[in-house]
């Protein structure tokens, strides 16, 4: 397995990448990839192998994120980055049969969905899943119903605005910028320690992109 990392700065902050070659790899009980720094990794995910049915998608996945690291995946379609994703929040599909996640030294392997979850992993899906009927704060309020809480509604609305202004709209009804905000920040209302954000950019407005940067 090719495991081809590369290290940039940006906004002061450093960013892995992880290669396209990344999703290849088929080598078993690979190292883990080494994030920059000296600190112990925070998040680490060894050698993770994941299946669609009989169709293998992940192969050999690994890489370590120290605490308040960025990590992108890039790739090209069909590379497996959702699939990636996917498989560290532990939802259904893609079934992961090889490998360990660890949070904060939690085994996320070990858990369903929602135990990791409750661990704090937290996944803003490509498509954001906005629940049809309820408005903006509601959709943020049914995120809080349990916990554990994370941002307050009064922290949300400061970072982006126009979900205040929005708060009674129906969430299904705001443009796709403004719902990429409801999606995140409903996320955010839950205490997160990882946040996974599936394609967050897709088909917004540079201006868009710019305000959900901050």
């Amino acid at each position: 397995m090719t495991q081809d990392s590369k290290t940039i700065d940006a906004n002061k902050q450093n960013a892995q990448l992880i290669d396209d070659d990344q999703f290849k790899g088929s080598a078993p009980h690979a190292p883990a990839t080494a994030a920059t720094g000296s600190a112990p990794a925070y998040f680490s995910c060894w050698d993770i192998h994941a299946y669609y049915g009989e169709s293998y998608i992940v192969q050999g996945v690994s890489f370590d994120i120290r605490e308040g690291e960025i990590v992108a995946l890039l790739g090209r379609n069909g590379a497996g980055k959702t699939s990636t994703l996917r498989a560290i929040a532990r939802v259904d599909d893609p079934a992961l049969k090889q490998g360990e996640i660890w949070l904060d030294h939690q085994p996320l392997h070990q858990m369903k969905s929602h135990e990791a979850a409750q661990n704090g992993i937290g996944l803003v899906p490509e498509d954001r899943r906005i629940i049809q009927g309820l408005t903006v704060e509601e959709n943020l309020k049914l995120a809080q119903i349990a916990p554990p809480i994370g941002w307050s509604l009064e922290r949300i609305y400061e970072l982006f605005p126009r979900l205040e202004e929005r708060r009674n709209q129906e969430g299904t009804t705001l443009s796709g910028g403004e719902q990429q905000m409801l999606a995140i920040s409903r996320t955010l209302a839950r205490d997160v320690k990882l946040l996974l954000l599936d394609e967050p950019y897709e088909g917004l407005a540079p201006v868009i992109v710019q305000e959900i940067e901050k």
